[in-house]
């Protein structure tokens, strides 16, 4: 039996005790004997709800982890047993075939001897394994519905109970957001220590030049300087704001100001799917059309353009940022309060000077998070640089030609047959490692931002 069955089958017993704890903590409720009820009779049937069914539920989830490891490993037991000696080759084989055996893959290759006994040894243990989880979720759900049936009654303050469990609940969550966070940092700045054994420190962050070509016969090669491709992000991000900063704000100012309800509903309906839009998709566009128009504009022109250029990527960088800054200030100015629109009108104030000189600067703090959140969606974007930048690593102020960025060079650092053992592959990190500070920072200006200059109307 799969687990997929077995947690339907949960859920659908789920409901089937929410109605039960539904039906009879009414009966207390209408009972003249038992006298006014604590909770309501919902929280009696999620609390009952919740003790037959999370704990196995806890079972199943723990089960499908566990399980799996030790029958590959009784597996791989059996059969190595069959084998005096096993090479470093034979042990990677024997375990791709116990791998197989337990997971029910279909085999590559000639089985080892002893893999039809192991194969019915670990089918036995499979379905053992089924009978004891299927027991002890079944009594699992017959103690915790006996538990809360036993105890419910008018008095019993279920209320209390469910929402400590929800509270659990909420920081278990919390606690996982976090430790994941914590968890991809350190493991990003493990590998970030590792890449500084081989490259100085000073030579990565204050280097000019970027041209990781090693060689592992002589670590002297390649050279790792972070500087052209900060300069390239920073090119890159500074196009895409210039693109969706203005035209953003003044989406959001029309829709909020200036339209129709209907117009304002359809419109940011409208507008708010390019936010929908996979960024692989902004990228060949922009490199089969945005790039081709720019190249032939620029021969009209009588200017050098290239297809593949840092004006075309923050173009349509800034065309994806759009929804993203437009939404977020159309909810800060809306935000303002009415009262100071009608007070300005009152004093004789036109429209436009009502939104420039009331409406923005009462909205500013938010709208100024906003720029610096996009700025950090910008920073960050990877799949429409890596088609559109034309990665060039090289210094230059010319948005006309080809640059990279961070993101551009972690993805072919990270590409192909990597070995993460040399300081061409673990470069990855330490650039992904300088982006996430780089984010970081810009979050924490932009929440300083927020907090130092709120305003509060009443």
């Amino acid at each position: 039996m799969s687990n997929s069955v077995l947690i339907i089958g949960l859920l659908v017993l789920m409901a089937l005790a929410y109605q039960v704890g539904l039906f009879k903590s009414r009966r207390y409720s209408t009972h003249p004997k038992q006298g006014r009820m604590h909770s309501r009779p919902q929280y009696h049937a999620l609390l009952l709800a919740f003790w037959c069914v999370v704990p196995a539920l806890f079972v199943v989830v723990l089960w499908g982890i566990i399980e799996p490891s030790i029958l590959e490993e009784i597996a791989y037991a059996e059969l190595a047993g069959h084998a005096k000696i096993l090479s470093e080759i034979d042990q990677i084989r024997y375990r791709q075939f116990a791998y197989a055996l337990v997971n029910g893959q279909s085999l590559h290759g000639t089985p080892p001897e002893g893999y039809t006994s192991a194969a019915a040894h670990i089918s036995k243990l499979q379905h053992w394994a089924t009978i004891i989880k299927v027991v002890l979720m079944m009594s699992l759900v017959a103690i915790g519905g006996f538990a809360v049936m036993r105890r419910m009654s008018a008095q019993f303050k279920a209320r209390v109970y469910v929402e400590k469990i929800a509270r659990i609940g909420l920081m278990v969550c919390s606690g996982i957001a976090i430790l994941t966070t914590v968890g991809i940092v350190f493991s990003m700045l493990s590998e970030t220590l590792k890449f500084f054994t081989f490259v100085s420190p000073t030579d990565f962050f204050f280097g000019t030049r970027w041209n990781p070509a090693f060689n592992s016969s002589d670590a002297g090669h390649g050279e790792y300087g972070l500087l052209p491709l900060l300069w390239g992000t920073f090119m890159v991000s500074i196009i895409a704001m210039l693109v969706a900063v203005p035209l953003g704000l003044l989406i959001a100012v029309y829709l909020t100001e200036y339209a129709p309800d209907w117009f304002r509903t359809t419109s940011k309906s409208v507008i708010e799917v390019l936010a929908g839009i996979p960024t692989i998709v902004y990228g060949v566009f922009a490199i089969t059309f945005i790039g081709p128009w720019l190249h032939e504009l620029g021969m009209l022109l009588g200017l050098q353009v290239r297809a593949a250029s840092a004006l075309t990527a923050g173009l349509v960088m800034g065309i994806m940022i759009i929804p993203f800054v437009s939404s977020l200030s159309d909810d800060v100015i809306s935000q303002v309060p009415r009262a100071l629109r009608d007070a300005s009108s009152g004093l004789g104030a036109t429209s436009r000077e009502t939104i420039c000189r009331v409406v923005l600067p009462a909205a500013m703090p938010g709208i100024v998070a906003a720029f610096l959140l996009a700025i950090s969606r910008a920073i960050g974007e990877t799949m429409i640089v890596v088609l559109a930048a034309g990665n060039s690593p090289k210094f230059h102020t010319n948005p006309l030609d080809a640059i990279s960025t961070v993101t551009v060079s972690i993805v072919n650092q990270l590409t192909g047959d990597t070995d993460f053992a040399g300081p061409q592959s673990l470069v990855a990190f330490a650039l992904g490692l300088t982006l996430l500070v780089i984010t970081l920072c810009l979050n924490i200006v932009a929440l300083f931002v927020v907090r130092k200059y709120r305003e509060v109307y009443e």
